[in-house]
Parts: C-alpha cells; sequence; structure tokens
C-alpha cells in the first residue's frame, strides 16, 4: 500500500506535507531534479545537449521580447529549472521554463504557478508521458493561460511537434495548436511573439 492510500489519523501531518518534506530534504548530485507529479515523486535527469539547446532557443526569444520597448512583457521574468506548487494537483513541478510576473516572486511557490504566464516543457524520453497528460492537467486546473510543449517524439506522428495549449476551464485547456518542427508557432499576448521552431533538434 502506498502513502497515497493510507489513511492519515486525526493530527497527523498530510500526505501533502510528507511529499514535500521529503522532496525539501532530498540531496540530489548536480543537474539532477525531483518533481511530485499526481502525488508521486519522480527524479529527472540531466537534459541532453538537443533538449538544453530547445530550452536555450525559446529562452532567447523570450528575453528579446522582454527587452523589446513597448511590449507587453516589461514586468515578466523567465526562469529555466524553479520549482513552482500545485497542491490541488498534489504537485511540485520544476518546469523547463516559467514566466511569471515580477510581483509574484514576492509571494509563496503555490501563489507563483497560479500568476504564471506560460510554462514550457521540452520532452526527454523519460519525462514525456508526465510532460503530455499530468503537468499537462496541473497546468491548466492552476489556470495557467498558455502550456507550450516541445515533443521532441510525438505518439501522433511519430516526429518533432510543437503544441500550444491556451484557453484552461475546468481542469482542461480547451484550445490546442500544433505544428511540426521546422514551422512557426504564435504565441498571443501579452507575448505576442512567432516562435521560429527550425533550429529545434529532433
Amino acid at each position: 500500500m502506498s502513502i497515497a492510500e493510507t489513511e492519515t489519523p486525526p493530527g497527523a501531518h498530510s500526505h501533502w506535507d510528507l511529499m514535500l518534506r521529503t522532496w525539501k530534504e532530498l540531496d540530489l548530485p548536480d543537474g539532477w531534479r525531483a518533481e511530485i507529479i499526481e502525488g508521486g515523486l519522480f527524479l529527472v535527469a540531466p537534459p541532453t545537449v538537443e533538449h538544453a539547446h530547445i530550452v536555450s532557443l525559446i529562452q532567447r526569444e523570450l528575453y528579446r521580447e522582454f527587452l523589446r520597448d513597448g511590449g507587453g512583457l516589461s514586468e515578466a521574468s523567465v526562469h529555466q529549472t524553479l520549482d513552482v506548487r500545485v497542491p490541488l494537483r498534489t504537485g511540485v513541478y520544476v518546469p523547463d521554463l516559467v514566466v511569471l510576473p515580477y510581483s509574484a516572486m514576492e509571494y509563496e511557490p503555490e501563489a507563483m504557478m497560479s500568476d504564471a504566464l506560460l510554462v514550457v516543457e521540452v520532452t526527454s524520453r523519460s519525462t514525456a508521458d508526465r510532460d503530455r497528460r499530468p503537468k499537462l492537467w496541473g497546468c491548466a486546473h492552476a489556470g495557467i493561460p498558455l502550456y507550450l510543449l516541445v515533443d521532441r517524439w510525438d505518439p501522433e506522428t511519430d516526429r518533432g511537434e510543437v503544441t500550444l495549449f491556451s484557453g484552461p476551464e475546468n481542469g482542461v485547456y480547451t484550445s490546442a495548436t500544433k505544428v511540426p518542427f521546422g514551422k512557426e508557432i504564435h504565441l498571443p499576448a501579452p507575448f505576442d511573439l512567432t516562435l521560429d521552431t527550425g533550429g529545434f533538434p529532433a
């Protein structure tokens, strides 16, 4: 029987508290990350060169928009591997990229997740299923307006695809736009950014 299935006696720590404490106390090798997804603890190996290159390309385009005169993101910042919490889904996510308003950094990680403007996940072989399903659902439940999934092995096409999920309602995204690697995909306001995926390695 897992911890999630046991009954919590009165006065004891909740399952969420226990998972969070365990996560905080982990001593991981450099480059490794740990996430709590749907109440389960997962270790994430350091990214490959190809994975890191895609993250770097997206981050560079976001920074250009942040620095553009008259852009809508002058009061926002982009972060790599910042932990954000989704208690409603019993989760601690460490997205490849997350865009937050500066004001959100004054609050606890739980509040930061609900304030996020964009979450970006680039799939690895070991994390793809979690990026495609539970983390997508968690971000939709948190009301994050945009979830950008860079899927290097899309199960429907067996090739690299980029999908922008938007319009979260009742825990699901109501809209999705997908393009293959090599095509452009547009991020709506406040980004108003067209992302060229031509340099994404499969």
